[in-house]
């Protein structure tokens, strides 16, 4: 319900997955269309016109719809996919947090460093906590994230991390709640699932 005691608008209507069968909302899944050449395109933002083509932003389901040759079916003629699809779709993914994460930076609603964002931890600023997946797990424990589900992002790396902030690596930052924290938590699920990582540390979730 709404402040005013209206109903909340309806969520997206769902799609269907070709290489699982399941149904799920558009934002835990990765949208394609057949471009020019009738060639497979990923289109991560899902603004690409054309009748869409929607798998799981999973791995497994991903490498499913190509190996069976899924799309050619979805889209009801050949189609050419290319080799390296999987890598295609990780790279957007990839970069689409990067530029999330460094908007929030921009807009003052990100830190990085350990002091940093210890400090935003400590006084309640942080809504979510980012944490490098290739930092170490001794280094990555003195930080907590805050209380609540989907408060932790584990889905970049220090470099990945890096190119957020202007830095070289950064292994700790945090995000303010807002909206931007929202699309972070959502994109970087998307990646986690691409990149075969565990769901409960790198999908957003305590």
């Amino acid at each position: 319900m709404t402040r005013g005691g209206r109903k909340a608008e309806r969520e997206a209507p769902e799609r269907r997955c070709i290489a699982t069968g399941r149904s799920d909302a558009p934002s835990g899944m990765i949208r394609f269309v057949v471009g020019p050449e009738a060639q497979i395109v990923p289109d991560v933002l899902g603004r690409l016109p054309g009748r869409g083509i929607w798998v799981s932003a999973e791995r497994a389901a991903l490498q499913r719809a190509v190996t069976r040759r899924l799309f050619a079916r979805a889209a009801r003629q050949a189609v050419n996919v290319p080799g390296d699809l999987e890598d295609m779709v990780e790279k957007q993914l990839a970069r689409r947090v990067v530029e999330l994460v460094s908007l929030a930076r921009k807009s003052g609603q990100a830190v990085c460093g350990y002091e940093k964002t210890r400090d935003w931890l400590v006084k309640g600023e942080a809504a979510v906590l980012l944490q490098a997946t290739d930092g170490s797990p001794r280094e990555k424990s003195r930080l907590r994230p805050p209380e609540g589900a989907n408060t932790r992002v584990g889905a970049l790396s220090a470099a990945e991390l890096g190119l957020a902030f202007g830095r070289e690596h950064v292994i700790h930052a945090a995000l303010a709640a807002g909206g931007l924290a929202t699309r972070v938590v959502e994109e970087a699920a998307r990646l986690a699932g691409i990149r075969g990582q565990i769901g409960a540390d790198d999908a957003g979730k305590d």
